[in-house]
């Protein structure tokens, strides 16, 4: 980095601050005592979501706080969970450090955010992104969170 006072390349960080989407750093130069701010914005990487039909589109965390508030509807479950769980859906994702991702994975990850929160809210999503072909296969996933 130059020092925009005397373009020279002798600069340090004496302070830093990262709020999660930019980081404040206060320089000085080295050769004439300069001081001055930087602002740096943390680059997300793009994630792309392959479809069943193999459609791809780019991600949307709005979709998956929608999909959980569906599930939630009319159960006990705050606001603050729902966009928690999300957090914690994006956040899998980006771990996984690939660039697409299949809507398969997405919806399991997001069954498993739900099973934490609220047993009814899981069982919602569950039928709906499983597409249960039968009752008995319904009632086995029911069974499933009985028994835990």
């Amino acid at each position: 980095m130059l020092c925009p006072n005397c373009q020279k390349d002798e600069v340090q960080v004496i302070d830093s601050r990262d709020d999660g989407k930019i980081i404040w750093r206060r320089r000085k130069c080295l050769k004439c005592d300069f001081r001055f701010t930087t602002y740096e914005r943390i680059e997300v990487p793009k994630l792309t979501v392959v479809k069943r039909d193999q459609r791809r589109e780019p991600f949307s965390k709005e979709k998956v706080i929608n999909g959980i508030q569906k599930a939630c509807q009319k159960r006990p479950v705050s606001m603050e969970q729902i966009i928690e769980a999300a957090d914690n859906v994006e956040k899998q994702l980006f771990e996984l450090k690939e660039p697409e991702i299949s809507s398969k994975l997405i919806g399991e990850i997001v069954m498993k955010e739900l099973e934490k929160i609220d047993d009814v809210a899981y069982i919602r999503f569950a039928s709906i992104y499983r597409a249960f072909k039968s009752a008995e296969s319904f009632d086995k996933e029911v069974h499933k969170i009985l028994n835990k």
